[in-house]
Parts: C-alpha cells; structure tokens; sequence
C-alpha cells in the first residue's frame, strides 16, 4: 500500500520518518519545504498538496496541530475520496469533529481512524510510541501493519471518536501530572531537599509517574525542553473539559489546571514551553529549580522493536 503523511512537525516528522525507515512506500507533504526536501533526500516522494496524496495513495494520515487545521486538509482531499480510500487522523483533535469529517469519508466510500499518539517526541522517534486507533474492526486489521511500524503498543479503542476521546483523558492525565510533580519539587527545595535526592524519592516511590521520570529530568536540567508548548496543553486539556461538559460531569481539578495554564500563557506566551510551568512557582518563592546530572531533552534508549496490539483486561476475541 501506498501512504501519504501530512504535517511533518515535532510529532508527525517522526512517525513519518519510522515508516520511511522501515520501507513504506511514503508520499509526504507540509507547509515547510524544508521539512518535505529532507524527507525527498532520505527517499520520499513530495505531493502538491492534499488532493494529490488522496488520488495517489492507498492510506492518507494527517498529524497536525488543531482540529481547524485538519479540516482544512480534509476540504481539500475529499473530491479525491473514493472506494477502499482511508483517512488516518493521528492529530490530538475533538471526538465530534473527528466523527464529522470521518462521515464524510465514509460517504464516499472510504473509511476513517483516529489514530492518535502517546508517550513523548523521544518516543516517537524510536518507533516505541503508543497507539490508539478508533475504526471498525475490518479496518484496523488493514492498518496495524502502519501502526506496528509507528508504535510499539497499539490499542483498538473501540468505534471512530473512541481513540480521540481516550487521547485527551491520558493528556489531562499528563498534565495534572506535570503540575503536581512541578509543586513537589518547588516544595522539596523550600524544605531544604536535595533536588537529585528528591528526584530519586519520587521517582522509587507510589508518587512515581510517566511524567516525573521524563519530564521532571528535563525541569531539573533547567532546558524544560519536551518538544511540546503551552498552547497545546491549553488545547488538549480544553478537549478534555468538553468531553466532560457533554458528559455533564461536574469536574473540580480540571478548571484549575485550565486557568493555571491560561496564566502561564499571559505570562510567558503561548509558544513557551509547557515544563516551564513551574517558572509560576520558582517566581513565587525566589528558588531555582535546578540540578546537576540531568539531560536537556529525552531521548529513547530502548531498541525499536516490531509492535504489537494490546488486548484490553477481561475482553474477549
């Protein structure tokens, strides 16, 4: 099968670039020709645009960075939709508006997956990233060989919109994570603790975390870089409050980690970067957040290895 990828940013340039790696037959288009020209010199094909990726491929995947930026792409790829065509939305997006575009695939004979990513940029780039994906059955079985060269853990959520909607849980997730660990540090060092010692506790005890062991690295470090700003938590973690509102779940933590998040975005602009959250606190008090030893970004040691699909506890194939 064909494959066309469009949006080769932080995120989507590194899933693109396992399938390439990897042998996949890949078309690939963004907005930068930077981007494009490096993936043409390491034995891709560049598309005009949208259209021409949906009339030449098989499979179309979209990683971008906002529901309107995907709609815009699906515009311009849906006179091109026909039999057997399929749409693979791997952006952090809205489950309604997932299912809206993915309807319109459909109608035309296509069919549509949400498909989004968890774990981390370092991730992403071994291949060793987790995968949710929302189809029908028929149609993941034709895609799991893409996903198992992007992912190492994938997992079938369920009907399209599923995946999309367990994508922003595990965002709000991360994020209530990354400002929790980012208080915990900020009151170890005003306590008098070692922050590598501190560190070290968190990190062997019942408060352990995803985020602690990999973000907190990089607050300590003192770069805050994860490859991931502001404005996108502000996104993901809105995403995750609608679910709620439609839900009528009356939510307490989350309206605090929006406005904490609307703050640092007055104060530091919504381009900074998300770790640097705790700049708030390290304000607030006077103290540097900082410590020896520490590396200024993440990278992925574990070996690339095939993926493979996770079966939910208790369910049955």
């Amino acid at each position: 099968m064909k494959v066309g990828f469009i949006g080769l940013g932080n995120v989507g340039g590194k899933l693109s670039g396992s399938l390439l790696r990897n042998g996949i037959d890949l078309t690939v288009h963004d907005l930068s020709e930077d981007l494009v020209a490096d993936f043409v010199a390491r034995g891709a094909k560049a598309a005009t645009g949208p259209a021409q990726l949906m009339r030449e491929c098989d499979a179309v995947i979209t990683c971008l960075p906002s529901p309107a930026a995907s709609d815009a792409v699906m515009q311009e790829m849906l006179p091109e939709v026909t039999d057997g065509k399929i749409w693979m939305e791997m952006s952090t997006t809205d489950e309604a508006e997932v299912k809206r575009l993915g309807a319109m695939v459909m109608e035309r004979g296509g069919a549509a997956v949400d498909c989004p990513v968890s774990g981390g940029c370092h991730r992403a780039a071994t291949g060793n990233i987790s995968i949710f994906a929302g189809c029908d059955r028929v149609t993941f079985d034709r895609i799991a060989p893409f996903l198992k060269t992007m992912g190492r853990r994938i997992l079938h959520t369920g009907d399209l919109g599923s995946a999309s909607v367990l994508k922003v849980v595990t965002n709000y997730l991360a994020t209530a994570n990354l400002v929790t660990c980012c208080e915990a540090l900020v009151v170890a060092k005003a306590a008098g603790m070692d922050l590598n010692t501190a560190y070290e506790a968190m990190k062997i005890s019942s408060g352990t975390s995803f985020v602690h062991e990999t973000e907190s690295q990089v607050i300590l470090n003192g770069s805050r870089d994860i490859s991931f700003t502001m404005d996108l938590v502000k996104k993901d973690i809105g995403l995750f409050q609608e679910v709620a509102d439609r839900a009528n779940v009356p939510l307490e933590v989350s309206p605090v980690l929006i406005d904490i998040f609307n703050d640092g975005i007055a104060r530091y602009g919504d381009r900074e970067l998300s770790p640097n959250i705790i700049k708030r606190l390290e304000e607030a008090t006077g103290l540097d957040i900082r410590a020896p030893g520490f590396p200024p970004e993440m990278l992925d040691y574990e070996p690339e290895e095939p993926g493979y699909e996770v079966i939910p506890q208790g369910a049955k194939r």
